[in-house]
């Protein structure tokens, strides 16, 4: 095998919890989106092989880096990732970001508090923002905002996936001191159904996710491009919808994913409301906390 493109698990941007390229962004950023998207896509993919080991696994992530700093042409998506940001003088600082957390997910597999979880989002989610802030020319004071988005997206899915990740990987993103003050375990995760302790511990984990969240409501009005702000208004109406069911309802019984409906119907009311917003020239909602 020479190619990590064997290792893709056949998911797609079409397959994730926010909308990546589409429409509404302008399509002058779409194909630097999406190379960005298929290398990170195949790097997560390496992590979360359920049957490659942990050596192979870095070896591939190291031929990532490699290929994508200029040193060789052996990985679709590192080259042409490497070549789309070279098109518009990007330094690869994003990709490079992401790659420390999924070497972290190769060598790490609990977490001991929520400090810890947001330093693993640090580089796994708010690279992404970070990246799609750059591409559209935003400030960097824009990142504060992003950062709390993608950490609630990230932990969303963490809290959204906890029985999949805990069986197919014994990998847990539950801070391990959230469980204790629940009375809960990580073998909990095993089961069936939630036991009241761990599913006690994982709608406070959403509810602590959704005040997350809302230090990002102010990203819309910071950003100066208006397809990027519906587009962040589409995201963050996805993030709001999802957290609401993980605070009440148990992720390892019951449904905590958006329907092909759902996801339509809160599209056209971020939209609407990132519109409305720009007309009336209303300000930031809040004021985000200081980001890591």
């Amino acid at each position: 095998m020479t190619s990590a493109s064997e290792l893709r698990s056949g998911k797609t941007h079409r397959d994730e919890n926010f909308p990546v390229a589409s429409w509404i962004i302008h399509p002058r950023h779409r194909a630097l989106i999406l190379s960005f998207y298929n290398f990170v896509r195949t790097a997560d993919d390496i992590a979360d092989h359920a049957t490659l080991a942990a050596d192979e696994k870095l070896r591939y992530l190291d031929l990532m880096e490699a290929e994508l700093l200029g040193n060789g042409d052996t990985q679709p998506e590192a080259v042409n990732l490497r070549r789309a940001l070279a098109d518009r003088t990007m330094p690869p600082r994003h990709a490079l970001d992401v790659l420390v957390a999924f070497r972290m997910d190769v060598t790490k597999l609990r977490y001991e508090n929520w400090d810890d979880v947001i330093h693993y989002c640090r580089y796994s989610a708010m690279p992404v923002g970070r990246f799609m802030l750059d591409v559209h020319g935003e400030s960097t004071s824009t990142w504060v905002a992003s950062d709390a988005l993608c950490a609630g997206l990230q932990i969303n899915n963490h809290l959204q996936d906890c029985a999949k990740d805990y069986k197919n990987l014994n990998r847990v993103y539950l801070p391990r001191d959230a469980l204790a003050s629940s009375g809960a375990s990580v073998e909990m995760l095993g089961e069936a159904k939630s036991p009241p302790a761990l599913l006690a511990c994982l709608q406070a984990l959403a509810v602590r996710t959704e005040a997350l969240l809302d230090q990002s409501k102010s990203l819309g009005a910071e950003v100066r491009d208006f397809r990027l702000g519906l587009e962040i208004s589409v995201i963050q109406a996805f993030a709001d919808r999802i957290v609401g069911m993980l605070k009440v309802r148990d992720p390892l019984s019951e449904r905590v994913h958006l329907s092909p409906l759902e996801l339509l119907g809160q599209s056209f009311a971020g939209m609407a409301g990132e519109m409305a917003r720009r007309a009336i020239g209303r300000r930031p909602v809040s004021n985000p906390a200081a980001g890591a």
